[in-house]
Parts: C-alpha cells; sequence; structure tokens
C-alpha cells in the first residue's frame, strides 16, 4: 500500500493528502490509540536507535527503541505503584537523557497527562505552572529538586541513577489502554502576554494532525537521522523534535546542557545528521561561531523555526551545509500552518518567504475588515479552523504566487533566540524587587538572538547605583534564565493609554526611531 511518507513533491502532496491516510500512518484507531506505542513500542525490533543525545560535556548518549520501551514500562507501573491514575498530571523537569524520555513516554504509557518544564525555571516559574495543573509527581534531578520544593508543596522524584537501578525490576512491558480522545500532554507555551503562559491540551490523537507537519515542513522520512536542538520542554522540541520522527521510527537527535555552537557542529558530523531542523538562533550561532567550516555534513534537508532568519545567515546555511534553509511557520495553539516543503524538489524556495499552506489548512492575510488584502499587502495572518477564521497574532503578506512572508509580531510578545516570551510575566517579576515602582518590557533588536528583553523601570525613590544586576538576576533567578532583561533603563515615568495602562507600542517606536537614528 502507498502511504504518504512514499511521496516527496509539493505537486503530490496537494493531490495524496487527506486526513484518513494520515491515520494509515500508525498502528492504532480512534478509539484505542497511545502515544507512546506509536512512538516506540511499535518500533522494538532489532537495535534500532531511538534517540542520539549530544550532551555539552562531550558525551553522546545512544538510545535504542528497545531501551525506550523497556524503561519507559517501568516508569507507567512505577507511576501506578504510587497510585497515579489516568488523567492525573506527571511534571517532568529534566535536561534530555534516558531518564527524561523514559519519565515523558511512561507518563503516556500509564494514562496520566505529561507536563514538560523547562529546566531554567526558578522557584516561581515552577509554582506558577504547578499551581496550575497541580502534578501528583513531579520527576527532576538533584540540584532542581531544591527549586521544585521551595516552589510549594510538590511530590518531587530525583530521576537519578539510583532511581532508575530501583525501579529495574519493574516488568519491561505495560498495558496501556488509552483512547485517542484522552489528555496526553499538557504543555505551556514558551510565553504570552498574560502572566501564566497558557497551557495547551493535547490528546494522543494529536500526534495524527503533527504529521502534517512532520511530513511537509521538516520533511521527515524513513532512513533520515533528524536533529533538532531545541529542548523538549517546548512545542518544536516536543513535537518536531521527538514525537514526529519517532513515530515513523525515524531515529531523533538532541542537545541536552547549556548551548554550545561548536560542541553541536560536532554532534551534527559525528552523527551524520541528514535533517535538521532548529530555531533561527541555532543558525546564527553556528555562524558566529566561525567554526562551521571545520566540520564534514550529511545534510539534506533544513528548517527553522521561530522567527524570521536574516539573508546572511540563509546564505551562510546553503553555502556551508550544502542545502537551503527552509522556514515553517505556526504556534503551539494551532499547529504548523505553512512550510517550505522540504525535500520537495518541485517547490521553488523564495528568498525570505515561509513558504505556501500545508495541506489541508486554509490561511489568508485579512485587513482590519476582516477580508483579504491585496497581493504584497500586509495585514493580519489569520487560518481557518471549525469553519471559522482565527488569528495568528502576527502579521504578514502574501505574494501573487502563494507564498506567505511574515511581517513581525502583532501583539506584545517577544521572541528572543526562537523563545517566545511574555512581557507581563517579566514586568511582575521586576516588580517583586522592592525599591521598583513600574515596569515595562518590550523586545528590541539583536543580531544574534533576533530580539533581546529591554525593561524600562521606574524606582519608587534614589538612585539606580547596581540594582541592574540585582534586578536581571531576580528575574533570571525566580522566572528563567533567558528571559531576563539584557537591556535596562530607568526612566521617571512610562507612557499610559486613556485605561491607565502602560502602552508598550509608544515605548517600541520611540526604540525603534532610536535605533533608526543611531543607524
Amino acid at each position: 500500500m502507498t502511504r504518504l511518507t512514499d511521496y516527496t513533491s509539493y505537486a503530490d502532496a496537494q493531490k495524496h493528502y487527506t486526513k484518513e491516510a494520515l491515520w494509515e500512518l500508525f498502528d492504532g484507531t480512534r478509539e484505542s490509540f497511545n502515544i507512546a506505542h506509536e512512538c516506540i513500542d511499535r518500533h522494538v525490533d532489532g537495535d534500532n536507535v531511538a534517540l542520539r543525545i549530544a550532551h555539552a560535556d562531550g558525551r553522546d548518549e545512544i538510545v535504542t527503541f528497545a531501551d525506550l520501551s523497556h524503561l519507559s514500562s517501568r516508569f507507567a507501573h512505577y507511576l501506578r505503584n504510587r497510585g497515579v491514575q489516568k488523567g492525573d498530571r506527571v511534571a517532568v523537569m529534566l535536561e534530555p537523557s534516558l531518564a527524561y524520555y523514559a519519565a515523558l513516554f511512561g507518563t503516556m504509557k500509564s494514562g496520566a497527562v505529561a507536563v514538560p518544564m523547562f529546566t531554567l525555571f526558578g522557584p516561581e516559574g515552577i509554582r506558577l505552572r504547578a499551581e496550575d495543573c497541580k502534578p501528583k509527581l513531579m520527576f527532576t534531578n538533584r540540584e532542581k529538586s531544591k527549586d521544585c520544593l521551595e516552589a510549594g508543596n510538590l511530590n518531587v522524584v530525583v530521576a537519578d541513577s539510583d532511581f532508575l537501578s530501583s525501579i529495574c525490576e519493574l516488568p519491561k512491558t505495560f498495558e496501556w489502554r488509552t483512547a485517542g480522545s484522552d489528555l496526553a500532554v499538557l504543555q505551556y507555551t514558551s510565553g504570552t502576554t498574560r502572566l501564566l503562559p497558557a497551557a495547551v491540551e493535547h490528546t494522543h490523537r494529536s500526534i495524527v494532525t503533527l504529521m502534517v507537519a512532520a511530513l511537509y515542513a521538516t520533511g521527515i522520512r524513513p532512513g533520515d537521522r533528524f536533529f533538532c536542538p531545541s529542548s523538549p520542554a517546548w512545542g518544536h522540541g516536543l513535537w518536531h523534535g521527538t514525537l514526529a520522527p519517532l513515530s515513523l521510527g525515524v531515529s531523533t537527535g538532541t542537545f541536552s546542557g547549556k548551548f554550545d555552537p561548536v560542541r553541536l557542529l560536532k554532534a551534527l558530523q559525528d552523527f551524520k545528521i541528514t535533517n535538521l531542523t532548529a530555531a533561527a538562533t541555532h543558525y546564527r550561532m553556528m555562524r558566529n561561531s566561525g567554526e562551521a567550516e571545520n566540520f564534514t555534513y550529511a545534510f539534506e534537508k533544513l528548517t527553522f523555526t521561530g522567527e524570521p532568519i536574516d539573508s546572511e545567515t540563509a546564505s551562510f546555511c546553503e553555502k556551508v551545509f550544502g542545502t537551503k534553509v527552509r522556514s515553517m511557520y505556526g504556534t503551539t495553539e494551532i499547529g504548523v500552518i505553512i512550510s517550505n516543503y522540504p525535500g520537495a524538489d518541485d517547490l521553488e524556495v523564495r528568498d525570505g518567504a515561509m513558504g505556501k499552506a500545508v495541506p489541508g489548512v486554509e490561511v489568508e492575510v485579512q485587513g482590519p475588515d476582516g477580508n483579504p488584502v491585496k497581493p504584497g499587502e500586509t495585514g493580519e495572518l489569520m487560518v481557518k479552523k471549525g469553519g471559522q477564521w482565527f488569528p495568528t497574532k502576527d502579521l504578514g503578506r502574501v505574494d501573487e504566487d502563494g507564498y506567505f512572508y511574515h511581517g513581525g509580531r502583532a501583539d506584545d510578545v517577544i521572541i528572543s533566540a526562537g523563545w517566545t516570551i511574555g512581557a507581563v510575566e517579566i514586568e511582575d517579576a521586576i516588580l517583586k524587587h522592592p525599591k521598583v515602582a513600574e515596569a515595562a518590557a518590550i523586545g528590541v533588536p539583536d543580531p544574534v538572538r533576533g530580539q533581546v528583553v529591554k525593561a524600562f523601570i521606574v524606582l519608587k525613590a534614589g538612585e539606580a547605583g547596581d540594582l541592574v544586576h540585582e534586578i536581571q538576576d531576580l528575574v533570571r533567578n525566580n522566572l528563567s534564565r533567558h528571559e531576563y532583561p539584557r537591556q535596562v533603563e530607568f526612566v521617571k515615568s512610562l507612557p499610559k493609554t486613556p485605561a491607565g495602562k502602560v502602552n508598550r507600542k509608544v515605548l517600541r517606536d520611540a526604540e525603534a526611531k532610536e535605533t533608526a537614528g543611531a543607524a
């Protein structure tokens, strides 16, 4: 039987795609379906590699499908023994490792709901999410266990080597009992305009819909050697970098620990990676390292997401890596809706374009009146779901041939190094400092990260002195290390709307004018 994975061209994608054809890629049905089975258990034959993990300290960790299947089953039995029931939340705050993936898949295998959490969250970031999802257990490492305990009344399990040894006598198989409509993952977005980032609910059958992105946005096909350095705590690293390739029996890889572009380059060489998906910032950092030309590569497909990529970095990728880097666009809430179809030789990759809509998805650029704008005009990117148009909160334009172009954010969200950061969350952390009266956060241009956070702060009284480092440390330690304001400016007052709210647009416009003047 011919399957969707047998086709690679853009024309075939439009001709053969159907929702039912996506289901044919899986064992399960709508009534009986489990992500752990689809990603792990059905691929255990032989010594097929599931994971290649490049650790920051230079270690390479290789995990087979069989290794992961057996340990995740033991995790599932452990959860049952601890009284975790179907639908209970289980938080996982670990760096990529055998323990992380076993905990993640073991949770879903047991019928509980996995809640991935970023390892750089401080006590406040942990507390906000834990109070919202109320996890029955939280798996973490010994170092982070202190922050977890400080965050509140959490049942913390340190998933170290001693723990793994303690569950080795549990059965290495587990009989799962979940339906496609059962909740599998509760994932907090990496940022929002709300204080607490939104929690997106994913069912087990969400992975079927994910195949649209796998096939047409990252171009995954059997035989690929896949890699995604993004953290699996976030949507790109978890869904596109982990679940999508594994569900097709394709080995995947990732980075563990403090990011180092040269260490990544070496891993891409040593693992002979053919298909890489990463944030635009990853590519910029590899270029800026000055070491990329010292390694050899086997790339066939390259994709990026999170933010537009600059033309200089795009040219670098084509020259050094041997193929063009293609865009994929979407959000955690709506999934991928626009792509450049990696592996499709019949679709031109236009400079600066995000690509065309993926099969089965309608995308329009609309004006304030809700009508489509003319080709080349800027409006809001809208996607049709269930017969209704939904905003992406991004601006864009479309050309006469149906290629979409990104036009920037339509709200106050900041995108830095691929992370989506909420201004309100940063401001709330800054306001915890006893000397701060008011605070506003915006994104400002940065040559490496795309944007960095800049904070405008009004003090209650006195001089700023050494407060910059104090405020940066406050945000870094209590919220997350990637969200702290790299630039801080003390001001006498903040612009306000007639309703008394801080007007960040005025700050952004003034910053843009100042930057243009300096240039």
